[in-house]
């Protein structure tokens, strides 16, 4: 019985340890977590805004095109 207590007392000391381990470990993933979450609603932010604008430049070049094709024809 001598023996058994302190081999308890070590691993409980060894579970409490990895238990802050794998605590503190959790709280970088969820700050990890959270930043990729805002990286990520912001990239998609951005790729909104450059689809609009590809969608402006297209239709800019085919009114130009429009307009070249007619000065060609009435030409």
């Amino acid at each position: 019985m001598k023996e058994i207590l302190p081999q308890l007392e070590q691993l409980i000391d060894q579970l409490i340890a990895q238990n802050n381990t794998l605590t503190e470990q959790v709280n970088t993933l969820k700050e990890q977590n959270s930043k990729l979450i805002d990286e990520n609603e912001t990239l998609q932010l951005e790729v909104l805004e450059s689809e609009e604008k590809q969608k402006e430049t297209s239709s800019t070049l085919s009114g130009l095109l429009e307009k070249l094709q007619s000065a060609s024809q009435a030409g």
